[in-house]
């Protein structure tokens, strides 16, 4: 028996006639109806039994199977909820993408700090599972983007009292299972033959029993009763070697994969064709794959078995196709020519339908998180089209889903995709060079090419491991490429460790304090306070002074910390940082001003009016630059300060002169509106149904209120400070912007007086400018072109005078020497010019068939070596011999090198034996 064996004795089983059953091929132990049943009915202990013979008594679509769902637990007692994004980072910093539906109830409700938004509940929810990729296509029934259907109940035991922020029992084990045999029953299914598999669950710290609902050989649901957290001196040690106790809460955490109720209700040979009729009929059109008759009954017996593909389950996805190929009496070969253009088809419309998810909901492709998942995906399915020869562009394959999931933005999502495909043309033309490298060294060493390498290869450059086969093979190389490569690909990319979270410990000093009053929220204009000093504690360099209320603002939100005095009747005392630990604000102080008395607070006025009028700017420019870009962009950073402040963007190509411009303006529409600045404090969930998750552009704020601050159409989730109406922020000028990383633009701009002295100072620059050039400011511009072009061809001028130089040079006259060495004459100077010029006569030198040894005392001592093809003398010796008789060093190539060092005076002798250093590297 399993650690919670007992957690699977329902009453419910027992009323209905259950029995516990042991599989005979896996071993699972399940629950059935059949008393004669032997096998737990999941692959590859079984194979789909409804293809070709539906499950259910009425076929539905997609749309009609998520509505009946959904009625169905609305009419036994559930609220219905709209779904989260697929980005999970837009509510969450533990995760990227929406895997599940209880993930949008993390960490906040299943901890009981906040309430859900109803309970129970019933959802819908998108989710993208990026560990399934390299199961899409091949096993019949994985989608890497999915709905999971979902009804959720929130539990508390009653000892635990009112500290959580729901009490009781809504429903638990018995009800959830029963309304999952009551479904489907009302949808025909014959459940007597559905089996429920005991399969404890783990995840995130937590744990429970849980179910997993078997119907004719198709998982249609699993069902996790979340009842467990780790805990080092639990009782249940379970299969991931860790140890559990029970939690306080358990909740009912349910998934219902609405695709595969759909096929269950159409029986068509895969899932794809249940939920993509249209996408895969153009696609198997436009790639020409086509099948006579007794092709197609082929496939459709091998679909029966492709659940044994799962690579999950199996350590060679090759080996187990061969395995079905036997039970088909076919040649794997056969069988693999008639399915696998199929499998990339499936991946195809599956892979559009994730990046219509993810850049419908405002994901952009980057080098980091869920803009790497992106582009991962997006690079694979443009291999896929390539090798299964469609040739309809990606961005309208995208569209094609992007339409049907009735995304707004689909004008967007089109340019992402045409952007992306261009990088990834250009990323794959510099990347071959480095695979050619790659399969030259591990061919001589006679190993294949590891699987690390080839991550190495798709995460700097985008090569698809089935392109480093082809290479690799040209070289005479071997290639390791795993069943699972995409998705150990995505788990370098899609984990705690992708997000670069760090936690800092906690200081137990300030555990007894409580929570400082935060007067800046009460009246942000305002700098002058009272306040009593509850404690100081000393540091390495100054104090920590804990007030039970304060004006001063702590850093956070990229806001930086105010500054100024705390003064008691004895000292004044400066306050140079301020920082916030469990809602106690530390005021970090040169001197101690005492413990216990009244202190009065000054902020630093002017300072604090600055960061207010940057912070306001920020929302500013972001709530432009989404008017301009589109609402995709999103915050990726923020910094604010005195003197500027920047805000990093997420957005799919560069920023130009003719956007700045308009975003500037925009912002300054706003501020000469002189629109309210105003904060309210609404319940998360409400606040979340009313604006979406954009709410969270600068982080996830904890508790069931969240401060909103409203200017003009844009609204924030914010802790910071502001100005009491955009006019008080006097101007916004943009600085400059840049591309700080792959996907991310940086806006760098100043607000109020530091706009104007940045103005100033760049007039400064043109005045000056303007001077120098014996211009007016306006015409700086022409000038600097003018100037510049000239020097352009001037430079030219020179280069072809050298070049005429040095080829009279080296047609003879002056005082070369020439030298035999061997077959070849050597030509021996010293040409007191720069390098280009040295440069420049030892080539036109070699073009005559000789050797050239020049010299140069322009800047120190310095050689160039040149030598034809096929002379048996090494340039990279000669120079090395010579710079040493200079007291430097030198190398190169065999045909080309340079070198020198500082004594000049010692040049000549070193000339005069360069004949001599010629012929003893010939002998060598």
């Amino acid at each position: 028996m399993s650690e919670l064996a007992e957690e699977y004795h329902l009453e419910y089983f027992e009323e209905e006639g259950f029995v516990r059953t042991e599989c005979a091929e896996c071993g699972a132990h399940f629950w059935t109806r059949d008393e004669d049943r032997e096998t737990c009915g999941e692959p590859p202990c079984a194979e789909y039994d409804f293809i070709g013979r539906p499950g259910f008594e009425a076929e539905y679509s997609l749309e009609e199977m998520r509505e009946e769902f959904l009625s169905f637990f609305e009419d036994h007692g559930h609220d219905r909820i709209d779904p989260y994004p697929v980005a999970a980072n837009r509510w969450r910093d533990d995760v990227l993408l929406t895997q599940a539906s209880i993930y949008d109830f993390q960490p906040l409700v299943t901890s009981g700090e906040t309430p859900p938004p109803a309970n129970p509940l019933t959802v819908s929810q998108p989710c993208i599972r990026m560990q399934d990729i390299d199961n899409v296509g091949k096993t019949g029934r994985h989608t890497m983007a999915f709905e999971m259907m979902a009804h959720h109940a929130f539990n508390a035991r009653e000892e635990a009292g009112d500290r959580y922020a729901y009490q009781g029992e809504v429903y638990w084990k018995d009800r959830t299972v029963e309304l999952c045999d009551e479904l489907l029953d009302s949808l025909g299914a014959d459940i007597a033959d559905v089996t429920y598999i005991e399969d404890p669950w783990v995840g995130g710290g937590n744990a429970g029993p849980a179910i997993e609902v078997i119907y004719k050989g198709l998982e249609l649901a699993t069902l996790v009763f979340m009842c467990m957290e780790q805990n080092p001196d639990g009782e249940y040690e379970l299969k991931d070697g860790n140890t559990y106790s029970y939690m306080d809460t358990y909740i009912v955490d349910t998934g219902y994969g609405l695709e595969r109720w759909t096929w269950m209700s159409q029986g068509t040979p895969t899932v794809y064709e249940a939920i993509y009729p249209e996408m895969i009929s153009f696609l198997k059109e436009n790639a020409g794959v086509s099948h006579t008759d007794e092709e197609a009954e082929l496939v459709n017996r091998a679909a029966r078995l492709s659940g044994q593909l799962d690579i999950d389950d199996v350590d060679d996805v090759e080996a187990a196709r061969g395995d079905i190929a036997a039970q088909l009496e076919v040649s794997t070969d056969e069988l693999r020519t008639l399915v696998e253009p199929l499998e990339d088809i499936y991946a195809i419309a599956d892979h559009c339908r994730t990046l219509a998810y993810m850049f419908g909901d405002g994901i952009v492709p980057s080098n980091v998180g869920t803009g790497y998942l992106a582009r991962m995906v997006l690079r694979r399915t443009k291999r896929l089209c390539d090798t299964v020869g469609i040739d309809a562009p990606l961005d309208e394959l995208v569209d094609m889903q992007a339409d049907r999931l009735e995304y707004e933005n689909r004008d967007t999502i089109r340019d992402i995709v045409r952007t992306e495909v261009e990088k990834y043309r250009e990323t794959l033309e510099r990347g071959g060079r480095r695979v050619e490298s790659l399969a030259e060294e591990y061919a001589a060493k006679g190993e294949p090419i590891p699987t690390e390498e080839l991550i190495e290869l798709y995460d700097s450059h985008g090569i698809q491991p089935d392109m480093v086969v082809e290479i690799a093979a040209a070289a005479g190389a071997d290639v390791d490429v795993p069943d699972d490569f995409y998705s150990l690909v995505a788990q370098r990319h899609d984990s705690h460790e992708a997000l670069e979270t760090t936690a800092e410990e906690e200081d137990g000093r300030f555990e007894d304090l409580p929570t400082t009053e935060k007067l800046y929220y009460d009246d942000q204009q305002r700098t002058q306070f009272e306040a009593v000093i509850l404690d100081v504690f000393e540091r390495e360099a100054g104090y920590d002074v804990v007030l039970d209320q304060t004006m001063f603002y702590p850093e956070g939100g990229g806001q930086p910390a105010d500054r100024g005095t705390l003064s008691t009747d004895d000292v004044t005392v400066e306050v140079t940082d301020v920082q916030i630990e469990d809602g106690v604000v530390l005021h970090r102080t040169d001197e101690d001003p005492g413990k216990g008395g009244f202190v009065n607070g000054q902020v630093d006025t002017d300072r604090r009016r600055q960061l207010m009028r940057h912070h306001t700017a920020t929302h500013i420019v972001i709530h432009a630059a989404r008017q301009v870009l589109g609402d995709h962009v999103r915050q990726a950073g923020a910094q604010k300060g005195v003197d500027s402040s920047r805000i990093d963007m997420r957005h799919y190509d560069r920023i130009d002169r003719e956007t700045v411009r308009e975003i500037e303006r925009i912002a300054n529409d706003l501020v000469m509106e002189n629109t309210t600045v105003t904060q309210e404090w609404p319940d998360r969930h409400e606040a979340e149904a009313e604006y979406g998750f954009d709410l969270y552009q600068g982080g996830i704020p904890p508790g069931e209120q969240i401060r909103l601050i409203h200017v003009d159409e844009d609204v924030q989730a914010c802790g910071g400070t502001h100005v009491a109406r955009t006019g008080d922020i006097g101007a916004i000028k943009v600085l400059s912007t840049e591309r700080v990383q792959d996907g991310v633009e940086r806006i760098t701009f100043a607000a109020g007086e530091a706009a104007v002295e940045a103005t100033q100072d760049k007039e400064d620059a043109l005045y000056d400018a303007a001077e120098i050039l014996d211009v007016s400011p306006e015409d700086v511009p022409d000038t600097a072109a003018r100037f510049f072009e000239e020097w352009k061809d001037r430079a030219k001028q020179i280069e072809d005078l050298k070049e005429q130089l040095a080829a009279a040079r080296a047609g003879g006259g002056g005082d070369a020497n020439e030298v035999d060495v061997g077959e070849t004459t050597a030509v021996v100077d010293r040409i007191d010019a720069d390098m280009d010029e040295l440069r420049a006569t030892a080539t036109a030198i070699v073009e005559e068939g000789s050797i050239a040894v020049l010299g140069s005392g322009a800047s120190g001592a310095q050689f160039v070596v040149a030598v034809p093809d096929g002379v048996g003398v090494n340039a990279g010796e000669v120079v090395g011999e010579l710079a040493a008789r200079v007291g430097g060093g030198g190398g190169g190539p065999p045909d080309f090198a340079q070198g020198g060092g500082p004594d000049v005076d010692a040049l000549e002798d070193a000339l005069e034996d360069a004949p001599d250093v010629l012929r003893q590297v010939q002998d060598a």
